[in-house]
């Protein structure tokens, strides 16, 4: 019965791996005409303990913005922020196995012990990417994105979590734009 109880742990264990797909919010304000700007400047580079990922960050943010046809400009009409945020969060898991009986349905014959629990404590990171864009000449937001994802263990993995938060976050952009999110 503990041998089932690993098995079923192991298998949420992975599926939970496969499922971790970012979740990504965008705001903006509906009465800024995008379309007026052209140029952008970043305000800061983005606080990461790591600095590839660092650059991996601001290397995605441009892409995506001269995808849209701005440039940068040490002058941008636009000012670019990016923050990053991690958390530790546990999930807590109890798996059960038959107790006294063994065997499923009205067959279920009487065996020897008693059933058991095994409790699981799966510790793991999360990280939330923000991207704020502001109107350099009077200072207000115009846009935000927010990705939300479990941070994995592998930066090969990281860095596509990265570029898939950012398809998301930028799909449709600017505002107003033909294109549609996905």
């Amino acid at each position: 019965m503990k041998l089932r109880a690993i098995m079923l742990l192991a298998l949420t264990t992975l599926l939970g791996a496969c499922a971790s797909s970012p979740t990504v919010t965008v705001d903006s304000d509906p009465a800024v005409n995008f379309a007026k700007y052209r140029t952008y400047t970043w305000l800061a580079r983005p606080q990461v303990s790591n600095p590839l990922f660092q650059q991996r960050i601001m290397s995605g943010v441009d892409a995506r913005l001269q995808a849209a046809g701005w440039r940068p400009s040490n002058t941008g009409e636009v000012t670019v922020v990016a923050h990053v945020a991690t958390a530790q969060k546990q999930s807590i898991s109890t798996f059960y196995d038959s107790g006294p009986y063994a065997g499923w349905g009205w067959r279920a014959m009487p065996a020897p012990g008693m059933g058991s629990a095994t409790t699981v404590v799966d510790t793991y990171q999360t990280g939330t990417l923000v991207v704020d864009l502001f109107d350099t000449a009077n200072k207000k937001a115009i846009w935000r994105g927010t990705a939300e994802a479990d941070i994995p263990d592998k930066p090969e993995q990281t860095t596509s979590l990265l570029d898939a938060s950012l398809d998301k976050m930028f799909a449709g952009f600017p505002p107003g734009s033909v294109a549609k999110a996905k």
